[in-house]
């Protein structure tokens, strides 16, 4: 999970050092196609098990959305400040327990709603809608992160059938076309160092997410999940090396609330899952 977390989190270096040079919408296009080539190596190595799947509408509604969050969630890396687009991000759990709610049925009982209202509380910290601070471009960070609970519901369902690998793997495969369309748009061909940023982020995204499937099948959430925020303190101390900016008293008030919330609620599903486990027949 650590190394998940330093993959991710300079990937979003590699994003904000790729959007100086070509728009967001193609930053997103590299990141999936490179992203794509570096899995190929991982998962049609010899004695892996065919990546056959019963699910591919299921898995083009989940990349599409995936994708509308990922654009979002590219603009805020790009245009805000690293920490505040970074902090917003560590929402999506809150909106993942509602989501759960709305879309699963689950049963959500008062300590971990009161955990995702000090969650939104911490969002609002950070936000500070009204306020002198304001940037409406903050929204699009917490439209990121809402967009990206929804697929988490989404991997939830169909890691039900097929296996973590599968489901990286067809998401790639829509998300590359699904990824090139809006960045015909605004095409510009990269040149010089842009190459290199914009292979770092499918490189380091891949990474990222095949080191947090294993981390996940191998360990608690709850134990896993406060490991997952060192990704913060990396992309603050890179982004006052890179591009001079400091971290405001309100981001990171607003992030240790996002934080503690996030922990309590990986916490408590992790309790109530080995509850359920002891009282299954």
């Amino acid at each position: 999970m650590f190394g998940s977390a330093m993959a991710f989190g300079l990937m979003a270096i590699a994003i904000r050092l790729a959007t100086a040079y070509v728009p967001t919408q193609e930053v997103a296009f590299f990141r999936n196609a490179f992203g794509l080539l570096a899995l190929l190596p991982v998962l049609l190595r010899p004695g892996h098990a065919p990546l056959r799947t019963q699910q591919l509408p299921r898995y083009l509604l989940r990349s599409a959305i995936g994708l509308a969050s990922m654009l979002c969630g590219f603009w805020a890396l790009g245009h805000l400040p690293l920490s505040q687009a970074v902090s917003l991000s560590y929402s999506t759990p809150l909106f993942v327990t509602i989501a759960a709610v709305l879309w699963l049925g689950e049963t959500v009982r008062v300590r971990r709603w009161a955990a995702v209202i000090a969650g939104f509380i911490g969002v609002l910290v950070i936000v500070r809608p009204g306020a002198h601070g304001f940037q409406a471009g903050s929204l699009i960070a917490v439209s990121a992160a809402m967009l990206s609970a929804l697929v988490s519901i989404q991997i939830k369902q169909l890691t039900r059938v097929d296996g973590p690998d599968t489901v990286v793997f067809y998401t790639y495969v829509f998300w590359v076309p699904l990824s090139l369309l809006p960045a015909l748009f605004v095409w510009t061909w990269p040149t010089g160092i842009a190459w290199l940023w914009l292979l770092a982020t499918g490189i380091l995204g891949t990474v990222g997410q095949l080191l947090w499937t294993r981390a996940l099948r191998l360990g608690e959430v709850s134990a896993l999940t406060p490991i997952s925020f060192t990704q913060l303190p990396l992309v603050v101390a890179l982004g006052w090396l890179l591009f001079g900016e400091t971290l405001d008293r309100w981001t990171l008030l607003g992030a240790a609330i996002i934080l503690a919330a996030n922990a309590y609620i990986a916490h408590r599903e992790a309790v109530l899952a080995r509850r359920r486990r002891t009282q299954a027949p």
